[in-house]
Parts: structure tokens; C-alpha cells; sequence
């Protein structure tokens, strides 16, 4: 049994899970935390990190930092995603984090973001189904995590990633870049769309999505998108895990959150406050891409590429 801490850093959010991995099988979480803290501010457009995100992520990467060593956690790894691939001063970010944690951050290319994803995912696929009483979702499995600058495409089944696309496009580039008004204009909802559908066929020319056999949704637009479509009246991760929800449902859900404004959204009980401006493009990049494969419901998973950061991190590759 190794204890392990992983943190992520996304657009969005930054992440903490710290867990017992044995050799086989899955893990304990001891503790798991997220904040949203933006870091991906203003990326699309200036192609820098804003000092005040950096300053945000600092804060609470010291908080991390300090849990992560009161919970004797042996081995820490942080990975940072989009925002940071895409900064030109992606340096001011990787001395702040050698200063508040101790050891630089990973910033992984879109592949290895892809597979540490479908690594999360995939390894409790089992028994997210048998505690909705269902069957597993077959395999071969088309993973997608909607991120905030960034959306991972993963096709692979039990013998790991056979082909794997990452593409810029996430909920915070696609609101910062198109959906202004509160709520979006529908000329601003078709040009995310068209961002969208151009982004897909990126995916299309390099993994074959034809194969799949099950998608399988990740991160906080779909696990949000989720949570609505089943009309919890509170976030309940126990619920969403493993739940499946139909196209139509997505449909649904992704047209009332555009016609939306700010104010309802963030009535509804299940939605996170840093979640409140985004929602929409994830629930639109989320509705697309099954509109555009030809996929009849999405299984959700609560793990991702956390889970994955934390597995690798105790067992290698």
C-alpha cells in the first residue's frame, strides 16, 4: 500500500487527492479537494498566466501542500494541463510551485493528459455500474474530459489506449472566446459550436471513434450536466458515478443552461459557484460530440485524470 498525492491543475480548477494504492485493485481516498481558482484566465486571448490567477493557485496549492504532508502522504505529483501548455510566462508559474510545493510541476502534453484520464476512468467502470444495478459499459470505451482549456478524446479498451486527440477547445475558452452575454446570443452559441465541430473532426482524422462501443464522460461539465438531467436537489457524487444519462437528456439539459441566465444558474443547488459562468460551453462541447459521433448516452464518472495521476503515481506505468 503506498499513499500517494496528486494534485491537478487545470483552466479551471485545481485539485487534490490523497490515497492509499495497494499493488491491484482499487484505492482509498483519504482526502479530496477542489477549488476553482482560474488559472486559466484570460489564456485564449493573451497567451499569458494573469499574475492574480497565479496568485489564487498559490494560495491554495500551499493549503494542499501542508494536507498532503500532515496525511504522510510518501510520494506527490503535480500535474498541470492547458492553461500552463499554453502560457508564454509558463515559467512564473513553475517557480511558484518549486517555491509552494516543493518540486516543479508536470506539464504533461495532451497525450499523457489523455491517458492518465483513461487510466482514472476506466479502472472502477465495474463497480460504478453495479451500484446503479447496471452492467458495465462495454468496451472498447471513448473517453472524453471536458476541461476548461482543453478536451481529451481517449479510445482504448481493457489493454489500455489504442488512440488518443487532444483539442483546444474547454469551457473557459469557449466562454471567454464566444459566450459574452448573459445569457449567450444563439449567434454566439452557433460560433462555440462551429469551434466545436472543427476541433471534432481534428479527432476524427486521428482516433477512431467509430469503435467505441461506450462513452464515457469526464470532469466537471459532465458530472454538472449530469446532476441536473437526474434533478438532484444536491450534488451527490455516490448518485452520478456510474450513472448513464440519454442524449436527449443532454440535449435538454445543455439548452436550458444557454438560454439560462447567470442568476438561475447559480440557483440551481447542484452548481458549484466557480462552475457558474462555464456550465454552458460544457454542456454545449458535451451535447456536440454525441450529436456528432452518433451516441445515445454517456456513462459518468466521478474519477478521471486525478484518480489516474494518483495511480501512476504508486504503481508506475
Amino acid at each position: 500500500m503506498t499513499r500517494v498525492a496528486a494534485i491537478d491543475c487545470g483552466t479551471n480548477s485545481i485539485r487534490l487527492l490523497v490515497a492509499d494504492v495497494p499493488a491491484q485493485g482499487g484505492h482509498t481516498d483519504l482526502l479530496r479537494r477542489m477549488e476553482v481558482v482560474r488559472l486559466g484566465q484570460g489564456v485564449d486571448a493573451t497567451g499569458r498566466l494573469a499574475p492574480e490567477a497565479i496568485e489564487r493557485t498559490r494560495v491554495v496549492l500551499a493549503e494542499y501542500a501542508a494536507q498532503a504532508r500532515e496525511l504522510g502522504a510518501e510520494r506527490v505529483r503535480m500535474v498541470a494541463t492547458s492553461a500552463t501548455r499554453d502560457a508564454a510566462n509558463r515559467a512564473d508559474f513553475e517557480d511558484m510551485v518549486q517555491t509552494t510545493l516543493g518540486r516543479l510541476p508536470d506539464v504533461v502534453t495532451g497525450r499523457e493528459e489523455a491517458e492518465l484520464s483513461f487510466l482514472g476512468a476506466t479502472g472502477s467502470i465495474a463497480a460504478a455500474a453495479a451500484a446503479h444495478d447496471l452492467a458495465p459499459a462495454p468496451a472498447p470505451w471513448l473517453v472524453v474530459d471536458i476541461g476548461g482549456g482543453s478536451t481529451e478524446f481517449v479510445l482504448g479498451g481493457t489493454d489500455g489506449v489504442t488512440a488518443a486527440r487532444s483539442v483546444d477547445i474547454g469551457c473557459v475558452r469557449l466562454t471567454e472566446r464566444h459566450l459574452r452575454d448573459d445569457p449567450p446570443t444563439a449567434e454566439q452559441v452557433a460560433l462555440a459550436e462551429r469551434d466545436i465541430r472543427a476541433a471534432l473532426a481534428e479527432v476524427t482524422a486521428e482516433v477512431p471513434v467509430g469503435q467505441a462501443a461506450s462513452l464515457v464522460g469526464l470532469a466537471g461539465s459532465v458530472t454538472t450536466v449530469a446532476a441536473l438531467a437526474l434533478e438532484l436537489p444536491d450534488y451527490d457524487s455516490e448518485a452520478i458515478h456510474g450513472s448513464r444519462i440519454a442524449v436527449e437528456d443532454v440535449r435538454r439539459t445543455s439548452a436550458d443552461l444557454l438560454e439560462a441566465t447567470r442568476e438561475r444558474r447559480a440557483a440551481e443547488p447542484v452548481m458549484h459557484p466557480g462552475r457558474v459562468d462555464v456550465i454552458g460551453a460544457g454542456a454545449l462541447i458535451l451535447r456536440v460530440l454525441m450529436d456528432e459521433f452518433g451516441l445515445s448516452e454517456v456513462t459518468v464518472s466521478e474519477h478521471d485524470i486525478l484518480d489516474g495521476i494518483a495511480l501512476r503515481l504508486a504503481r508506475g506505468n
